[in-house]
């Protein structure tokens, strides 16, 4: 099955549950991990950089979730859920942004819960992802933004088969403040 993106796209949509690598699996939101938009909430900087209430709450949770889905039935974004396969416990999110697919183009971005940190969840999931949009998708350029200051999703990336581009000065407001970023990039072929 697929979806028609606004965008013009047409996306084939990911299994309901697809590997992402040999210990994680991808999957769409469900209310269920509600747990997940909790704990992310309670860290200092994943509020400061995506859609996650800084307080959060039952409804403010909720309507994080419903924005992942709305994301996917549009076809602007595909964020998924990154599940670890042993428990099947949930610990933390990637996605891909197709706002500038007509460019040529698409952005990707990932975030893992404070407690499942270091478990190559992240770096699982990115490449899972990346590699279905270029294969499936054959998007010609993903890109990812990190902060200098973030060496582990530096790290992420580069293993993901990202190579860094360069510094993006005073890229984009975070907390207030005008931020540097790293940009990478993924243009192998298809």
């Amino acid at each position: 099955m697929s979806v028609l993106s606004e965008q013009g796209l047409v996306v084939p949509r990911l299994a309901a549950v697809s590997p992402a690598g040999e210990e994680f699996a991808l999957r769409r939101w469900e209310l269920t991990d509600l747990p997940l938009v909790r704990e992310a909430s309670t860290d200092p900087y994943i509020p400061l950089i995506t859609t996650v209430p800084p307080e959060y709450s039952r409804e403010e949770g909720e309507a994080f979730v419903h924005r992942q889905w709305a994301r996917a039935e549009r076809g602007t974004g595909y964020p998924f859920v990154v599940e670890r396969r042993s428990d099947a416990r949930a610990v933390g999110t990637v996605g891909l942004w197709t706002r500038d697919v007509p460019e040529g183009r698409a952005t990707l971005g990932y975030w893992i819960s404070p407690r499942c940190r270091g478990a190559g969840a992240a770096g699982a999931a990115l490449r899972a992802v990346a590699d279905w949009a270029r294969r499936d998708l054959r998007i010609p350029r993903l890109q990812l933004f990190v902060e200098p200051w973030n060496t582990a999703s530096c790290r992420t990336a580069e293993r993901a088969g990202f190579v860094r581009e360069g510094l993006l000065r005073s890229w984009q407001e975070i907390g207030g403040e005008r931020k540097d970023m790293l940009l990478y990039a993924r243009t192998d072929p298809v």
